[in-house]
């Protein structure tokens, strides 16, 4: 979308007039996979008697005045901290069900052991227990599991872990509850994130509306092109060797149940140690475009070691009356090539 001059935000829901009128700076925190979003926001609260509720519901709408506001979507509202001076709010809100009346267990620790059955199925079985409508990436729903454990773990802690072992994430996005690989949570929720596309101005210098800072955290160790994983075949007595990529291997040191679960794991991790091999960081203007999951371009106005495409992990945006609208960005190689 165009980007406009005049950064404008939006409050709605709870308290929103008040906050509204009061609002001295926000942050909203879009991260891809196992973080919840978060927004953040301080209150001048001199002269009032009463408080924002710990139950409510708070929403954002962000963007410029010039090209109009996006919807950021609602977040339960989880903390509120009072300071006396200066006379000050600070409201935490997050995406995912955390409340003070929890009444479905969503963070009880519990233990517990499932199998024989499928990712697809106990993740399914897990997201309903709470009351989501549960969403499972096509790729990840029929991994075989023949038997696993949950030990003194929330739901989401386990569910998480699990996630993990094939380089997937599981979030929640309002009432769904989605399981996919990195890059696909948005599209999964049926909110998909198209490209954006970055430029550098000739003019690049601390101060300007438009300045932007990036660098490349390049991993100097020496890199795995491969995963080895093994899983233990009953019948012929031994273990068998499943590897993905080429040499050198990074081995996986857990054992699995069956072979269609060991090479999910291999590409896995495969696909996250290639991902991994560089971060990307960007400070910029303010875009309510962007968004974790999605992509970004960086076009021919970058350095050549910069440009392409890149898989966003985390968006902070944040805005407040003395500055304008920033957001910084983190990204790695989307789906594990690098470009």
């Amino acid at each position: 979308m165009a980007i406009g001059y005049t950064p404008a935000v939006e409050i709605y829901g709870a308290n929103a007039a008040l906050i509204n009128s009061r609002l001295i700076d926000w942050e909203r925190v879009d991260a891809a996979g196992i973080e919840s979003d978060t927004l953040k926001l301080t209150v001048n609260i001199e002269g009032l008697d009463g408080l924002p509720s710990v139950d409510g519901k708070i929403g954002i709408r962000v963007g410029y005045a010039e090209t109009g506001l996006v919807d950021k979507g609602e977040y339960v509202v989880t903390r509120t901290t009072p300071n006396l001076f200066p006379a000050q709010l600070l409201i935490v809100a997050t995406a995912a069900p955390f409340k003070v009346a929890d009444e479905t267990g969503f963070k009880a620790r519990r233990s517990a052991s499932y199998g024989p059955t499928t990712l697809g199925a106990l993740f399914r079985q897990l997201a309903t227990r709470h009351g989501f409508s549960p969403r499972v990436a096509p790729e990840l729903d029929a991994i075989k599991i023949d038997h696993v454990d949950q030990a003194n773990e929330t739901d989401m802690g386990f569910l998480t872990r699990l996630a993990k072992r094939f380089d997937a994430v599981t979030k929640p996005v309002n009432d769904l509850y989605v399981l996919a690989r990195r890059g696909q949570v948005k599209s999964l929720s049926g909110q998909p994130l198209p490209p954006v596309t970055i430029s550098v101005t000739t003019d690049n210098r601390p101060g300007e509306r438009s300045f932007i800072a990036a660098s490349i955290d390049n991993d100097s160790r020496v890199r795995f092109k491969g995963a080895r994983t093994v899983w233990w075949d009953g019948s012929a007595g031994t273990e068998v060797q499943v590897e993905v990529g080429a040499a050198p291997f990074k081995k996986v040191r857990q054992r699995y149940q069956n072979e269609d679960e060991a090479r999910a794991v291999a590409k896995g991790e495969h696909t996250k140690t290639q991902r991994e091999a560089a971060k990307l960081r960007i400070d910029c203007p303010g875009n309510p475009a962007f968004g974790a999951e999605g992509l970004v371009v960086l076009d021919d106005s970058w350095p050549s070691h910069m440009r392409g495409t890149w898989s966003v992990d985390k968006v902070t945006e944040s805005g407040s009356r003395q500055q304008s609208y920033r957001s910084t960005l983190e990204a790695s190689y989307p789906d594990g090539k690098q470009e």
